[in-house]
């Protein structure tokens, strides 16, 4: 068939990326929730303790707000949204660098629950309880792992269901109660859902740079496995639950360069030097018009990335790596020139700007490096490396 007579595909809707009155509602009830629970000197006080996150905080967040259960259908016990009223909340989330597993419970143990059947008992009862907040559920995948490139699971399955492997930095895993594991089984790939507190499960601690987001090493040693999904069913509930996280994991990014852009602006407004503001000074001008630029450009990237992911897009690959490639360097430019910008004060550990540096650098190798994106990108799109 030649080019003049390929019959043309459907055109693709164009993006919504405003914000609707239910969004900006469900922002302010995160923000004022956060700005209450969260603020600079809580979570630092939090980092100093050994508990993995703040189970108040969360409880509010995920049960009282019902942000936990925002993807998930009414009739499993969820409040039946998308992925854009999930943006809004890790926009949030990333502003405040608040201490929740947001991102590995509700929304990649929830999607890759919701790639499966929904109607089976096992699939339906986890999810249920994920929704409601009464369970932290976690993708047993080391956190760099980027959508598309999972290799041959760590773990071994036998025919009985008993699991075998290690694997290491996982995100959350201390606070994770339901435990999603992809394991090479006799016939192939498998998803099981093991118990954490189960017999054979152990887990270690990793100091990560990122201490509001604790990694930790899984070890299953004989642990006994619930059978999700086996075969290709599985391999495609590992994948978009990964590219479901990464393409909200943009929408963190974005507050998290928010934030650092905001506060950067009143604090070089407020620090005088030679009797003026020193914001007032050209070189610092351009360097803040520079970055409010592409904190622009980010929200178009991320919004773009959680509406394709929330329409079913065909082109929602692509908008979730130019997301991922564009948004992850931008925190950490904005997290960067916020440290500098505050001068000796930046640099110390009473100061919130280190929580939403090492963010920013956390953010940047999870789900995947920018490079990694931008070859996936390159891949989608036709465009040959030179």
């Amino acid at each position: 068939m030649t080019a003049e007579t390929r019959p043309s595909a459907a055109p693709t809707p164009d993006p919504d990326l405003l914000y609707s009155e239910d969004e900006d509602a469900l922002r302010d009830a995160v923000r004022s929730l956060l700005a209450d629970r969260s603020d600079p000197a809580t979570v630092l006080a939090g980092l100093e303790s050994d508990v993995p996150y703040d189970t108040g905080l969360w409880r509010a967040l995920a049960t009282d707000i019902g942000t936990a259960g925002l993807l998930v259908p009414e009739k499993l016990g969820g409040a039946g949204a998308s992925t854009r009223e999930a943006a809004v909340v890790m926009e949030e989330l990333g502003r405040s660098v608040a201490p929740v597993p947001y991102l590995t419970s509700a929304v990649i143990a929830v999607t890759a629950l919701l790639t499966l059947d929904h109607d089976r008992e096992e699939v339906a009862a986890p999810l249920t309880a994920l929704a409601e907040g009464r369970t932290v559920g976690v993708l047993a995948v080391p956190l760099p792992t980027a959508p598309g490139g999972l290799p041959e699971p760590a773990v071994r399955a036998d025919a009985a269901g008993v699991l075998t492997g290690r694997v290491t930095s996982v995100a959350d895993l201390a606070g994770g109660e339901l435990l999603l594991v992809p394991a090479q089984g006799p016939d192939g790939p498998e998803l099981h859902a093991v118990e954490a507190a189960a017999a054979g499960v152990r887990t270690g601690a990793v100091t990560p740079l990122d201490l509001t987001r604790p990694l930790g090493h899984l070890t299953l040693d004989g642990a006994r496995g619930r059978l999700l999904a086996a075969g290709d069913r599985a391999r495609a509930a590992v994948d978009r639950a990964l590219l479901t996280g990464a393409g909200l994991l943009a929408s963190e990014q974005l507050g998290v360069a928010e934030w650092c852009l905001t506060e950067t602006v009143r604090h070089t407004a407020e620090r005088t030097q030679f009797g003026r503001p020193v914001g007032s000074f050209q070189a610092l001008k351009h360097r803040m018009a520079a970055l409010w630029l592409e904190v622009a450009s980010a929200r178009a990237a991320a919004r773009n990335a959680a509406d394709a992911l929330a329409t079913g897009s065909p082109d929602t690959a692509v908008a979730v790596a130019v997301a991922q490639a564009y948004c992850a360097p931008v925190a950490v430019r904005a997290a960067e020139e916020c440290v500098q910008l505050h001068g000796g004060i930046g640099m110390t550990w009473e100061h919130p700007a280190h929580l939403f540096l090492k963010r920013a650098k956390s953010d940047e190798l999870a789900l995947g490096s920018p490079g990694r994106h931008r070859a996936a990108l390159a891949g989608l799109v036709g465009l040959d490396a030179p």
